[in-house]
């Protein structure tokens, strides 16, 4: 853990977030109404199809020969109920107003919730429980150039920085507080660029040569290198940045520690999933009865293949 003094050597404790002040980054407290609900169901009715779907192909995958973990199907309704919480106006209600409850927003939707959605393992139920010809067409898309590109450990920390730096350093974030569809659609790239980028480095699910665990590290490390230098950043220059978001100086000092070390604590789950993962496949847990040797991992290419005759 990074002592406190990390955001600014002289900086004075901050004061508790004023839940009262209105903010036109986040809707102001109170019991939501009909307009909020009008806004906040198209993005939560797409989360409750993912959610029952999910449970539906787990059910079927239970009652097969291999069964289906219920690790994987909490992890994947804990994300589920991270999202719809982080859109929902009760949750709107329930955070900070101003830059803080904003940014505690963005950690659900990039970082917290896409891991516990890819620790789920969706690909691998699928692979598992859809129609042949849908298996077939998911198995031929991950052995395709695009996924390859996207989902190397090194692209999508980039895409997954590299958005984050364009909305915290020029006018964009301003822009989203005056834009509904803006706001959406940002929201929309922080969970599928933290979704890409949880799935490239700790991933349980099939992927086309994924790389090693030093590259997977790397991109990791640096990751988390350019979140904590944009949190120090933003505290050192705050009410200066984000550009035109008008906000306070010291709700954006909250938001900015917020953001180190809520990235912190996330970014340490993310290296625990990897690690752990690494840990199952040089064979140092205990494998289940009648399971292959775990330190002969097969390529991923070869599980793919396998996934394919078994549903020819």
């Amino acid at each position: 853990m990074r002592p406190a003094t990390a955001l600014g050597p002289d900086a004075p404790l901050p004061a508790l977030p004023d839940l009262s002040a209105p903010a036109a980054a986040h809707p102001p407290s109170g019991h939501p109404g009909a307009a909020a609900w009008a806004t906040a169901l198209p993005v939560l009715l797409p989360v409750l199809a993912c959610a029952v779907v999910y449970l539906v192909a787990a059910r079927r995958a239970a009652a097969g020969p291999r069964g289906w973990s219920r690790l994987r199907t909490a992890s994947w309704l804990t994300g589920c109920a991270a999202l719809a919480a982080a859109v929902s106006p009760p949750g709107h209600a329930l955070l900070p107003a101003g830059a803080t409850g904003h940014m505690v927003q963005h950690l659900v939707l990039g970082m917290f919730a896409p891991l516990a959605l890819v620790l789920a393992a969706p690909v691998t139920l699928l692979l598992r429980t859809a129609p042949v010809p849908y298996r077939r067409r998911a198995a031929r898309l991950l052995r395709s150039p695009l996924p390859h590109v996207l989902g190397h450990p090194v692209t999508a920390a980039a895409l997954n920085a590299g958005g984050l730096l364009l909305v915290m350093l020029t006018p964009l974030y301003a822009a989203t507080l005056t834009s509904p569809v803006l706001h959406h659609a940002v929201h929309l790239h922080y969970l599928a660029a933290g979704y890409l980028f949880a799935w490239a480095v700790a991933g349980p699910d099939p992927a086309p040569r994924r790389p090693g665990t030093a590259v997977r590290v790397a991109a990791l490390v640096g990751a988390a290198a350019v979140h904590a230098w944009l949190a120090k950043h933003l505290y050192a220059h705050a009410p200066a940045l984000p550009p035109g978001a008008g906000a306070d100086a010291a709700d954006l000092r909250r938001a900015a520690q917020v953001m180190y070390y809520g990235g912190d604590l996330a970014e340490l789950l993310l290296a625990t999933a990897l690690f752990a993962a690494w840990y199952r496949r040089r064979g140092r847990l205990a494998p289940p009865a009648g399971a292959p040797d775990p330190s002969r991992p097969p390529r991923a290419g070869t599980r793919l293949r396998a996934a394919g005759r078994a549903v020819r």
